[in-house]
């Protein structure tokens, strides 16, 4: 009876939902909170967020709302020419729905804007979903931080993205963008979205 119930539910059209990238609001916390609490095993506290937003120049901190929900959230720290993607995550419910990609296009528009020569981030070496991603927009592996994980120990694999000024990225970064616009729009969040899928960053 279940899965006749999941399947006459997908029978059901859902008109699509536009996805807005804003920057984070301190009344966004306890739903990027949420999605923290899900998607990672050792997530921030609550008033890290609340730190950074209210006292770190560095860092510019996106959500990706949905209508009034808030699909997927991350940060970045621009630091001299680098842009440092430092968190990541799209709710489980949202996966498989390229929210996350709009927000990783975001945050490269950003540190295009801001003259960083490139960005960079951590992601686990297990997370193949995420590094797919990454590579997606150019990122490439270039190094491992040994047992960087804290709950796992599990070793991070470096990414880092070809000069933002290199014509082959910008050329790269314009087709997804493209790609991206004629795509279908988010039908809104799954209700039988497996968690253990990990859009996550890390």
């Amino acid at each position: 009876r279940g899965p006749r119930r999941r399947w006459i539910r997908r029978m059901v059209a859902r008109p699509p939902l536009r996805v807005v990238i804003e920057p984070m609001r301190l009344d966004d916390l306890p739903a990027v909170h949420s999605i923290e609490q899900a998607s990672f095993t050792a997530p921030w506290p609550p008033h890290a967020y609340r730190s950074e937003l209210e006292s770190n120049r560095l860092a510019h901190y996106l959500v990706a709302r949905a209508g009034d929900m808030i699909a997927a959230y991350g940060g970045m720290w621009l630091m001299v020419d680098e842009a440092h993607i430092t968190t990541f995550a799209v709710h489980p419910a949202w996966r498989r729905q390229r929210v996350g990609e709009r927000l990783l296009l975001a945050f490269l528009d950003i540190a295009i804007d801001q003259g960083a020569h490139e960005a960079t981030l951590e992601v686990r070496l297990s997370n193949l979903a995420a590094r797919k991603l990454y590579e997606k927009y150019g990122f490439r592996p270039v190094g491992l931080r040994p047992r960087y994980y804290s709950d796992d120990h599990e070793d991070a694999l470096i990414m880092t993205t070809l000069p933002l000024d290199d014509p082959g990225m910008r050329e790269r970064i314009e087709r997804r963008r493209a790609e991206l616009e004629t795509s279908p729009a988010p039908s809104g969040p799954d209700p039988d979205a497996d968690p253990t899928i990990d859009e996550a960053l890390s």
